[in-house]
């Protein structure tokens, strides 16, 4: 039956596939004599000339079969080492190149790059699937945003510039102008369309409907800059992670969104407080109590052998945890530091103030000197501030997002292995109700009940088919999403050091360059 069906292999460990490019690496044992390693005669495009006896018996059988011509193979046939032919024999060769044909499937399949230029991504690793659509150059850039409309009318409208090789667009450069309720329209159609096949679509911003709030009312632009320039950045990595997709990036929705001129059909379910944000609301509610109580049972035997998601889950919980504790931290350095920069402009001030009323010269001097380091000091306090909300605030809270994007994912594929085993108890109903038939003689039903069993074996056929599929493509994206997290905190961390210590040095030099008008005072 379809519950003892294995899930199919895949193997995350991108070092492994490239380590068994040579299939007869470990039937070979290691040259007698390091001159052998040393200089080894140049390979003559998988053809050997040595008239060895023994080397031709031990590739006889195997050659016919299995092609596969190497450096290592031919180093071992040109030098004439005699060594490896009695050390393996035949079969355990053609059994260990039977073992690792997957793999060698899999590390030619990692040659696609997609390379996405923006502040929080900067490149994307390469795809594990062979049927992938070819990679293509992608920047995307929210340059400015403007006010639109004035009172609780108004809205905020960003300015997306994208350049792109790919082909499905109509122009390599192309600018657009889209509205916050947009990219929410944008996000709900991607989920809808890609997270029941198992793919794992970036999250959207939230509304705020406070900041927004304070933006209509705000009639000078700098009392909601701070807001607006947060957003801005927050949907530019939206649509980065998007378009580093290979899938999502050819979406005809996103298409869409980054070309068609104009404004977009509005999206009338974005709205925070209409019906349909009330009745989301609500289903996000069922949607959080169906996830406790919707589970897998573990004795089937289907799943007793797919630990690998058991154990994913566990892990994206615990790394959900964690980044939140991190996300918090961050959030109240960053407004310790903000504070820090305040006082030490308040500081700066009143050094300045008793300066000017000092009567002793030095010492006045030296005050005024004292109030002008700390100005300095107090713009890198406000840098540093930037720095831990931007880089790494930001980085977490975005992940926070990724990981119910996940979650969500496997939360499918829980939903799609319930959908299957629900058709298959239908149909075990369904032919025990034709043999009841079939004992009562009913010939006229008999023909309805046997169209009905084929009904839902059809049914049945397509929800194993369906479940072994978003499994499989679960395994691809978390495997792409571990590559890519590990590359966007490298990147961000590395960043944020670099911004620390340099901030770090002038503030040294600050002090330093202060120190002998402090000694001066006599």
């Amino acid at each position: 039956m379809a519950d003892g069906v294995e899930p199919p292999p895949f193997d995350n460990d991108e070092e492994d596939v490239k380590e068994d490019d040579d299939l007869f690496s470990d039937a070979k044992e290691k040259p007698s004599s390091p001159e052998t390693e040393k200089s080894p005669d140049p390979p003559h495009n998988g053809v050997d000339h040595t008239p060895d006896d023994d080397i031709d018996e031990l590739f006889k059988g195997g050659s016919s079969e299995i092609k596969l011509d190497s450096d290592e193979e031919n180093e071992v046939q040109d030098n004439g080492d005699k060594a490896p032919v009695s050390s393996k024999p035949e079969k355990a060769l053609a059994s260990q190149a039977k073992e690792s044909t997957p793999q060698i499937l899999v590390s030619q399949a990692t040659t696609a790059k997609t390379k996405v230029a923006a502040p929080s991504l900067k490149s994307v690793d390469p795809s594990d699937s062979t049927d992938e659509k070819e990679a293509y150059e992608m920047e995307i850039k929210i340059t400015e945003s403007s006010k639109m409309g004035e009172g609780m009318s108004a809205y905020i409208v960003y300015k997306i510039i994208t350049k792109t090789s790919n082909p499905a667009y109509r122009r390599p450069t192309n600018a657009v102008l889209r509205r916050f309720s947009d990219f929410l329209g944008l996000h709900a159609k991607l989920v809808e369309k890609h997270v029941p096949l198992g793919i794992i679509v970036p999250p959207a911003p939230e509304k705020s409907v406070l900041g927004m709030t304070k933006v209509k009312m705000s009639k000078e632009e700098s009392g909601s800059s701070d807001f607006v320039e947060r957003r801005r950045a927050a949907l530019e990595r939206f649509l980065v992670r998007t378009a580093a997709h290979p899938t999502l990036a050819s979406d005809p929705d996103f298409i869409e969104f980054l070309e068609k001129d104009g404004d977009l059909p509005k999206s009338t379910s974005t709205s925070a407080l209409s019906g349909a944000g009330v009745m989301r609301l609500f289903h996000k509610v069922g949607e959080s109590l169906e996830k406790i109580t919707l589970k897998v049972d573990e004795s089937d035997e289907y799943f007793s052998s797919a630990n690998w998601f058991e154990e994913k889950q566990q892990q994206v919980e615990a790394l959900d945890i964690q980044l939140r504790k991190l996300h918090n931290n961050i959030e109240t350095l960053s407004i310790h530091r903000k504070e820090l920069s305040q006082s030490t402009a308040i500081f700066a001030k009143s050094a300045a103030m008793l300066g000017n009323v000092e009567e002793h010269t030095a010492l006045s001097r030296a005050l005024s000197q004292l109030a002008e380091t700390e100005e300095k000091i107090e713009l890198l306090h406000k840098e540093q501030s930037e720095a831990d909300f931007f880089l790494m605030a930001e980085l977490m809270k975005d992940y926070v997002a990724l990981m119910g994007a996940v979650k969500d994912v496997f939360h499918e594929r829980i939903k799609t292995y319930k959908v299957w085993k629900d058709a298959e108890s239908t149909l075990a109903k369904k032919r025990d109700a034709k043999v009841k038939l079939e004992m009562q003689n009913k010939l006229d039903k008999i023909t309805q009940a046997q169209a009905e069993i084929t009904e839902w074996e059809q049914k049945v056929e397509k929800g194993q088919e369906d479940f072994e599929t978003i499994s499989k493509n679960i395994k691809k994206e978390m495997s792409r999403f571990e590559k890519l997290r590990v590359n966007d905190f490298r990147d961000n961390v590395i960043k944020y050091l670099e911004i620390l210590m340099d901030n770090q040095e002038k503030l040294i030099k600050y002090w330093e360059t202060f120190l002998p008008e402090a000694k001066a005072i006599a």
